[in-house]
């Protein structure tokens, strides 16, 4: 039998780590320019393959990393520099550029899958909560209980992204450019950080 406890720790824990509130905005700045209908489907196609990488690594983590002979300390490397390449375009508006160039041929960048499924949604740090949460309660009970809470939060994340439409309205287009700017600064320290815990975690830099 899960205790009550563990669930409340498991949705704190995948709450904390996936942060649906503070990816609200920078899924906005991600999606800005395009219509209704394109937004929802990035938001749909990033939560399913958000859901379905974190079921897979809570099914089979350890073992797929270990495999490759990856650690998570160079998983958690690798998706901050990816991060970061994401965050130099919006503080430049390349993205928005290339969005620009491509109008005519009804073209766009589609950040659902990068980066807002890996590594936003299932980030490296989602990706060791699920193999952790898991791994307090082997078999099927745990493995249940555990991917309906990270449901539940990318299903929350997904509400947000959803309501996001009303603030990029109430901000106009100067305010988006300056949110694209600030939140592009979030993400290159956020990705900065994702740096500097795999290094953390490898053992090479503890004081990091």
């Amino acid at each position: 039998m899960i205790e009550l406890s563990f669930v409340i720790t498991a949705f704190a824990t995948l709450f904390v780590v996936i942060d649906p509130i503070g990816l609200a905005p920078i899924y906005m700045s991600l999606t800005a320019g395009l219509d209704a209908q394109a937004k929802r489907q990035i938001a749909i196609r990033a939560c399913l393959v958000a859901i379905a990488v974190l079921v897979v690594f809570a099914l089979f983590g350890e073992a797929v990393l270990g495999f490759v002979g990856i650690s998570m300390g160079a998983f958690r490397i690798a998706g901050g520099i990816l991060l970061f390449v994401t965050a130099f375009d919006m503080l430049f508006e390349r993205r928005s550029a290339r969005r620009e160039n491509r109008a005519d041929e009804e073209e766009f960048d589609d950040p659902s899958v990068f980066p807002l499924a890996i590594p936003l949604l299932a980030g490296p740090g989602a990706i060791a909560s699920m193999i952790l949460l898991t791994g307090e309660h082997p078999g099927v009970q745990g493995f249940a209980v555990v991917t309906g809470v990270m449901i539940s939060v990318v299903a929350l994340a997904f509400a947000l992204f959803m309501l996001s439409g009303r603030i990029e309205r109430m901000l106009g287009k100067s305010g988006i450019h300056v949110m694209t700017r600030i939140f592009g600064m979030l993400l290159a320290a956020l990705s900065v950080q994702f740096v500097l815990d795999g290094l953390r975690s490898s053992g090479l830099f503890g004081s990091l």
